[in-house]
């Protein structure tokens, strides 16, 4: 009885750690160093994207204002900038073919570090008006 008792507590424990929500160190990694990958990440949440561009960024050491905002929206949605803070990554940036609000063009971006998403937002293309998680 001892024996399945302190295996309900350490189960219980278990399922108290993973569903903490705070996302640290038990986000699933989300492969995205193939561009059907990367691809395949928006579809997965609802969105058709086509790849317009990609750039070398870093990642800052120390967030400003408007970045912490972002970096917000990351823990929200699962993703682990803060993890990757001063490295160095690729920002892949695409058109958004199936939502247009108002007619504005859509862009979604996915930044990606040592073959992993990171972070990524749909926005207009008008400075922004708009922002909304991928998922």
């Amino acid at each position: 009885m001892k024996k399945l008792t302190f295996m309900f507590i350490a189960a219980a424990a278990f399922a108290l750690t993973a569903c903490s929500g705070r996302g640290d160190s038990s986000e699933a990694a989300i492969p995205a160093g193939e561009s059907s990958q990367r691809i395949d990440y928006f579809a997965s949440h609802g969105w058709e994207v086509e790849e317009i561009s990609e750039r070398a960024v870093t990642i800052p050491s120390d967030f400003s204002a408007v970045y912490e905002e972002y970096a917000l929206m990351q823990d929200r949605q699962g993703l682990p900038l803060r993890k990757y803070a001063g490295r160095n990554a690729k920002l892949f940036v695409y058109e958004v073919k199936n939502y247009s609000p108002d007619s504005k063009k859509m862009l979604a971006e996915l930044l990606v570090c040592d073959n992993t998403a990171v972070a990524s937002m749909v926005y207009s293309e008008d400075s922004g008006s708009i922002k909304l998680p991928v998922s």
